[in-house]
Formats: structure tokens, sequence, C-alpha cells
């Protein structure tokens, strides 16, 4: 293709032909896609290569109606017709030369098209007799203005002569006069307002029938464009089909392989005149590869990749749908947050205004929504197969987070939370509050499905003043039972924005490595911050899923809040990026879907954007231990709406669990005063969680709080003796 810049020639002087490479933004998934110009005749046509001039145009755009906008150094947005181009230019030399020459032609369009007549002679007659209405209605206007502009002067020196008087019988007279020109003030007054009011009454009913008339012509307009671009893209397949078909023939069953003629259309198929073959170059900010899709077969281009999921909830027990709506109580958060800036989060008395009715453990639990994509993972011959579903995994926990800009309640210490859905999905999952300061809470899911999954997350977060900084420090591992593929990742950055003024809304940032330890194959995914100057597509992820040797294999791509697709690389090779920047070009299969976000449940908006999942974690089950987040008093008065309540009981709740770590410390001061061993003491200062232990991880080489087993019995024998009173 040669080098990415454009590369068309100044116009001759007196020629109006510019031609040239630029880039164009066809869509989200495909991004900006390099295409050659044409400008001739005040239009400007585009192909996918030069050589399609000869018989394809992709699009036309007519000057004489466009508006030409330029939106930063390199861009050219062109409208017209209902149709929008956004073009970009390598340099911004390139650019304020394609401007040039667009506004030239324009020029030139508009002043050829005066010349012709309106079609018919009944719309001309039409158009005459409208404008002959509207300009006496605007002489009635603008008479009406200079009578008003009369009268008001003259009640002007009327006033300042009632002013200078010292005489009361001709002071009489003079306040007459003014009273008279004050009405006529008036009258006349009234008469402009009315002819103003016909004015906008006709002007507004006949601007409708041409509205109509427009968006018509339009429509019409649109339709040709489309049908034009239909017929040319049928005839390129037609073109295409003839090409092929002598080397079709000549392919005998006997010898498919050694016939030289049957590589061709393998060939052409790659080629850059392929349907389906898409050159595209990422934004600014974006991975540095470029990919390229190829068809598998041009026989089954229509092939569409459906996902189904499961029909959640489909089991005999029946999970609650709803809970009240959050009531409207209104709360100055600027006057509890002034002095807390630069604070650990954890360490404010925040009321509960600020939160939703769920516990950090009950959040954490919520990253298993998606947990179908660990039980389709498991069943994976392929381990990079299995790499993109445990990718796609990670991603679907933030999709929950996208309206959810309330914070969970931090957990008390000893708090646990417990989800059994072995029965309808096949896994059981188990938090528990292991430390205070810093918040820490150890996670463990065992899935009959062929998957185990562990996590001990510390949220680390940080008020910046306009933003809240949220870093969730610790390790994600996942284990597959057949294989013994061991992956462990972590999580991204989350930033609450717009804490003091304005909406509050949430973004995730950061990259994530997911490593497979036991084949030593990676996935290495973006997520983009948002930006409003970017027009790439807000929450974007993306990412490559390479072998042991760094060899890549997939690409995937998607956005946190909605989906994840990936694309199988059939070749890569390095590809000039311009400006010296080499980058490499992926050439990839069709993408497929990974992931789907679930659309939230109704009334969702009115229930803290709860996910249909979200709903049924705080509902009351039996048998659960003492210390399960769904029997915290202040939350539970929270759901039900009484947030007085609530905000009193969290009081007490927190008063109590300080008076329980003052006791704890004095303890092993005693013990420390009395001679016991120093590592006894400070075994007794240090808190002991029930259901997990720590242990040295042998991959990340970190000490972590790990499951040590036992709640689940614990639970069939329903003795929770050992459990502390926190609540």
């Amino acid at each position: 293709h040669g080098s990415a810049s454009a590369s068309a020639a100044a116009p001759a002087p007196g020629s109006d032909t510019y031609k040239g490479w630029l880039f164009k933004w066809t869509n989200y998934l495909k991004g900006y896609q390099r295409r050659w110009f044409v400008l001739s005749n005040g239009l400007l046509s585009y192909y996918r290569t030069q050589a399609e001039m000869a018989h394809t145009c992709r699009g036309t755009i007519n000057l004489a109606t466009a508006h030409i906008d330029t939106e930063d150094a390199c861009n050219i947005v062109l409208s017209s017709g209902g149709r929008t181009y956004h073009l970009k230019a390598s340099t911004e030399v390139e650019r304020q030369r394609w401007v040039t020459a667009l506004e030239l032609a324009k020029a030139k369009a508009i002043h050829d098209s005066g010349d012709e007549e309106p079609t018919s002679q009944s719309d001309r007659s039409e158009i005459q007799g409208t404008l002959k209405i509207l300009v006496s209605k605007l002489d009635d206007l603008s008479t009406c203005n200079d009578l008003i502009a009369k009268h008001g002067a003259a009640l002007q020196r009327s006033l300042s002569e009632l002013e200078g008087l010292k005489v009361p019988v001709e002071g009489g007279e003079k306040i007459k006069a003014v009273n008279e020109r004050a009405t006529l003030f008036r009258i006349t007054s009234n008469a402009m307002i009315n002819a103003c009011r016909d004015f906008l009454d006709l002007a507004e009913t006949h601007s409708r029938r041409w509205q109509r008339a427009l968006q018509y012509e339009r429509e019409q307009r649109t339709h040709l464009e489309e049908t034009i671009e239909q017929l040319a893209k049928q005839h390129n397949s037609l073109e295409r089909a003839w090409r092929e078909a002598p080397t079709l023939v000549s392919s005998t069953p006997s010898a498919p392989t050694t016939n030289k003629g049957s590589e061709r259309p393998r060939k052409e198929e790659a080629s850059d005149e392929d349907e389906d073959t898409e050159y595209f170059d990422a934004m600014e900010d974006s991975p540095a590869f470029i990919t390229v899709t190829a068809s598998e077969n041009t026989q089954h281009r229509s092939v569409t990749h459906t996902h189904t999921h499961t029909q959640r909830f489909s089991h005999p027990l029946q999970r609650r749908t709803h809970i009240p709506d959050k009531p409207n109580y209104s709360l100055n958060l600027w006057s509890i947050m002034k002095n807390c800036i630069g604070k650990e989060l954890s360490k404010i008395p925040m009321p509960v205004n600020f939160n939703e009715p769920l516990s950090m453990l009950q959040r954490l639990t919520e990253d298993l929504e998606y947990h179908e994509l660990l039980d389709k993972a498991a069943r994976c011959e392929s381990s990079l197969e299995q790499m993109c579903l445990v990718a796609a995994f990670s991603v679907s926990s933030y999709s929950t987070t996208v309206h959810r800009t309330a914070k969970p309640f931090n957990p008390l210490l000893g708090e646990t939370y417990e989800l059994d859905r072995r029965e309808e999905f096949g896994y059981r999952s188990l938090c528990e509050q292991v430390s205070h300061h810093p918040p820490a809470a150890a996670h463990h899911v065992i899935s009959q499905r062929g998957w185990t999954l562990w996590q001990e997350i510390t949220i680390a977060s940080k008020f910046r003043g306009k933003y809240l900084s949220i870093m969730p420090l610790g390790a994600i591992h996942l284990h597959f039972h057949s294989s013994g593929s061991h992956y462990v990742w972590r999580k991204v950055t989350s930033t609450v924005h717009n804490i003091i003024v304005g909406k509050l809304w949430i973004d995730q940032s950061g990259d994530i490595e997911i490593v497979n330890h036991r084949t030593k194959e990676t996935c290495q995914l973006k997520f983009s911050p948002y930006s409003y100057f970017s027009r790439d597509v807000p929450r974007k992820v993306t990412g490559v899923v390479a072998d042991s040797c760094g060899q890549a294999h997939y690409i995937l791509s998607g956005t946190w809040d909605d989906k994840m697709e990936s694309a199988k690389i059939i070749q890569s090779s390095r590809g000039g990026g311009g400006e010296g920047k080499q980058k490499t070009v992926y050439q990839t299969l069709t993408p497929k879907l990974l992931w789907k976000k679930y659309p939230l449940p109704e009334n969702a908006e009115n229930m803290y954007h709860f996910s249909a999942l979200a709903l049924t974690l705080n509902e009351q089950e039996d048998g659960v231990a003492l210390t399960d987040s769904r029997l915290r008093p202040d939350q539970r008065l929270m759901e039900e709406g009484r947030w007085d309540d609530a905000n009193s009981e969290k009081q007490r709740l927190e008063e109590k669990q300080r008076a329980v770590r003052r006791r704890r410390e004095a303890e092993a001061s005693d013990a420390l005063d009395e001679g016991i061993g120093t590592l006894t003491g400070s075994a007794m200062t240090c808190y002991q969680p029930l259901w997990f232990h720590q242990r040295r991880d042998s991959i990340t080489g970190e000490t972590n709080f790990v499951y040590k087993g036992g709640y689940w019995e614990t639970k069939d024998k329903q003795d929770w003796s050992m459990c502390p009173d926190i609540f």
C-alpha cells in the first residue's frame, strides 16, 4: 500500500481535479480506514484503492450543498444531505491543501448551480407568491418600528417639557398631551406586536411545508445513493465471481492442491479489493497495532455469529426481582467531604445516604454474574480460546459499575457473605472481611463445573477533590480442574468523577495482564480512559492474546459496559504507522461474540441501578452464618428506606466494633506485661479470621488469605457457636 501518508499531488493550475489518500471514519468497530479520494466537477468521491476508480465508487458528496468544518489539526468534517464524512489527513499541511481545494470546488459548484432555473413553473410562482407576502409583512413591521421610534421621541420631549413647568394651568394641558401621546404609542405597539404574530404564523406554516419537502428530497437522495452503492457492491462481487470462476472450473477433484491456478483467488481474497478485508488504523491512544478482517470463505459472508445465553433464574426457587425504591433524600456532600481531602475513604464517617444497600462482600460476589463464561472456558479444548473467555470474564465484572455510583457498605471485621447457587449454576461462594485497617476481604468460589476462583482484595481509595480514585490491590486466581491451568490477573483503577458538582459518573482505566502459569500464555488488556476529545467509543477495551513465545493469536475488542469480541489472527506483519512508528498489522477472521451484558431489570433506575443478580444478593436466606451481611441491621434498614434509623444503627455498629478492637489491644498489652512471650502477645493482637488463613502463594510469592475449609460443613450442622457477635 505504500506509506499511510496522503500522497495527493497539488492540482495543476486551472484544473479542478484533486486526488489523494485520506483516512475516513467508518464505524466504532473499524475506526478510521485509508481511502482514495477524488475531487472533480464539484463532487468528492472515494474508493478503497486507486484501481477501484475504474469500476466501483464507494460514495459521493456534492460540495454545492456541503458544509465544510475543521475540528483539529488534521481533521475535516463534510456534511451534506443528511450524510457526514469524518476525514483525517496525515499532516496539518495536507489537511490545509484539501480544505483549500474543497472550498474552491464548493464556491465554483455554487456559482455554477446558480445558473440553473427552478424546475416547474408552479413551484416558481408559489415561491414568488410566498416571498411577496413575507416582504409586505416585513414592510408593515418596519413601518410600525418607525412610528414607535417617532412617537417615543415625541413622548420623551413632552416629558422633559413637563419637568420644566411652573404654571399649574399650563401643566394640566401638557399632562393631557402626554397621556394622548402615550395612548398613541400603546396602540402602535399593539399593532406592531400583531403584525409580528402574523409574520411568525405565516413563516411557521410555510417552514413546515418546506421542511417536509426538503425531508422528502433528502430521503429520496439518500435512497438513491444507497441504491447506487448497493449496485456498485453487486457489480464488484459479480466481477470477482467472474474472475474466480475459471480457476474453480480448472481445479479438478483428483488434484486440487497441485493446480497453480487455484491459488490465485486465495490471494485475491486477501487483497485490498475484497469486501470483507478492512485495513484500519486506530486512534492516537489505541493499541500499537492495526487489525484487518479477512473473510473465512467468500460463500459464507452473511453468516452472523449469534450468542445464546442460558435463561437465568429458570429454576424452582423463585428469587426476588425488586426491592423498595430508593427514597429521595438530599444531603450536601461537600459539607462532609471538604474536611477529608487526601484522607483514606474508609476513615471518613459516611452517612448511608451515599451508600447502596449492599456490602463490599456482596459487590465482590457480583463478579460471578457471568459465571457461565468460566463454565464454557472449563470445557475448552484450546487453552488460547480458554484465555479469550477468561479475559471476557475479567472485563464482565465491570459491566455492573457503569451506573453504580453509590458506595457499598464497608464490612465489619469478621463479617461474612455466602452465595450458594450450587443447584442452579453449580457454584458456591464465600467472602469474609479479614482485616479492618486496611479493609481487606477474602473470597473463595468452587464450581462443580470445573473451576475454582479465589482472591484477596484490599481497596485503597483516595479522595482527590474533584474525583475519587479506587484502587483494588491483590491478585485474582482461577484454576481449571481438568487441565490444571492456573490464571492470575489484577483489577484496574476505578474513578468516580464529579464528586462535588454535577452528575456522578464512573470510569475504568489501566492495563490488565492475565497469565496462564501452566502454559505461559498471556493476554494484555487495555482499558482506555474516557476522553472528551476522542471520537473513539467510550469505555473501550482492547487486547491481544499471545502464546508462550509472544506470538499473537487473538485480538479482543469491545467495551466494559456492553460486550467483548475475539477475532482469530491468521497473519501478522510489520506495517507502517506513518511518521516512523511501526505498527503491527494483524489480519483476522470475522470477530466472534464472547460476552454480552444482560439488560438491567425494569425500574432499575429507582433501585440503585442493581442488576438482576444484585437484587437477589441481600434477600433473606435461612441457615446462613450469624455474621452474614444479610443480617446486618443498618444495611437492612437502608434497603427498607428507613435511612434515619439506618444512620443511627450504623453509628452503633461502628462504635461496637471500635470497643472490641480496644478490648483486644488491652488484652494483648496485659499479656505482654505478665511476661507471656512476645510472640504469643503479637499473635493475640493479630485478629484471626474464622474461615481463611494466611498462606504464601507459590506463583506470586505474596502472602494471602486463602480458604481453610469448614464453612459449608458447619452450615450443614447449623452450629454457628464459634461466630463472633458483630451485629
